[in-house]
């Protein structure tokens, strides 16, 4: 977390010798300051630093992709002339025990079309899901397990 301050003072740092303090020029500075940090990444220690930032990419990119692909289901299911979804609540069972963790993977799956965060269990163990089409929830469960809670327990321990 040290290194990302450093990029962000580095950054802004770049913008006031520049002058400008503009979004472009602010992310250009940044940007700039990742390619110094790697540059320098051996004798510094910046290894774990890029190795995270390729964790958390992944972790967005297959956000992306997870909501294109449920995008796609869920207008099928729409323009469909017989509805044929069996909504339900499932209980998932949790990996991840950190607040952050456990916020991320609650909002990613509801920023997913089809699935929806409804709560968590007070031991914390517990994630409960309401899915437009609950007829295979134990399906579900693995693909949020091998998708989302995986890449988030790679990204951020």
């Amino acid at each position: 977390m040290m290194l990302f301050f450093i990029n962000v003072l580095l950054s802004l740092a770049w913008a006031a010798v520049t002058g400008s303090f503009s979004e472009i020029n602010l992310a250009f500075g940044f940007a700039l300051a990742m390619f110094a940090l790697w540059l320098i990444r051996e004798q510094v220690g910046t290894t774990g630093y890029f190795r995270r930032i390729q964790k958390v990419t992944s972790l967005a990119l297959l956000f992306l992709y997870e909501l294109l692909m449920s995008a796609v289901k869920v207008s099928l299911l729409v323009i469909k002339p017989r509805l044929d979804v069996k909504p339900g609540i499932f209980a998932y069972p949790l990996k991840v025990d950190r607040d952050f963790e456990i916020t991320l993977l609650a909002n990613l799956i509801t920023l997913t079309p089809g699935t929806l965060s409804v709560d968590v269990s007070h031991d914390r163990r517990y994630l409960f899901v309401h899915a437009l089409d609950c007829s295979d929830p134990e399906s579900t469960k693995r693909d949020i397990a091998s998708g989302f809670e995986r890449k988030i327990m790679e990204a951020f321990r």
